[in-house]
């Protein structure tokens, strides 16, 4: 077992690497506005993923993905010797699409933002659809017995309410 803490040194070490090296080493003219988000290894040390972000449209982030693509090999010598390990980890490149998903969820909270609104609309000209009472009270349940104690003397055989107005 591998200790988490070290996993997380070696993440973040890989994560800087990379972008150190992207930035300072690699002169591909495909490479776009790259930003370096983060960097994963599994336990074993062996299988690093490096997660990306691209300024530009889909065809930066292609040919940019192209470039980090053909640049693999020196990339992961690199993290190999600095990292000192005795396997090199393997490196994936994922685009993280954080932009896309940050506007998802903006435009969620907009339209919930919109419902909302229109509940409180509605909720503003609601009225209630019975009596704004619509329990017995305990005073009216008092009188109610007393009403039908005099009303049952009266008359045993006669409908319960009948005398009622």
């Amino acid at each position: 077992m591998t200790d988490p803490a070290k996993v997380r040194r070696h993440a973040e070490r890989i994560r800087e690497l990379v972008a150190s090296v992207v930035r300072s080493q690699i002169k591909d003219p495909r490479l776009g506005m790259i930003t370096i988000t983060d960097a994963r290894i599994t336990a074993d040390l062996r299988d690093a993923t490096v997660f990306y972000t691209v300024l530009g449209d889909s065809a930066a982030q292609a040919s940019t993905a192209a470039a980090l693509e053909s640049a693999k090999g020196m990339l992961r010598s690199t993290v190999g010797k600095a990292l000192g390990l005795r396997h090199s980890p393997s490196l994936t490149f994922v685009l993280d699409d954080v932009q896309d998903q940050v506007k998802q969820i903006d435009d969620l909270l907009a339209a919930a933002r919109h419902a909302d609104a229109e509940v409180q609309r509605l909720a503003a000209q609601a009225k209630y659809a019975g009596d704004a009472q619509p329990y017995r009270l305990d005073e009216d349940s008092d009188e109610d017995e007393a009403d039908e104690a005099a009303g049952s003397a009266a008359d045993p055989d006669a409908p319960r309410g009948a005398d009622r107005p």
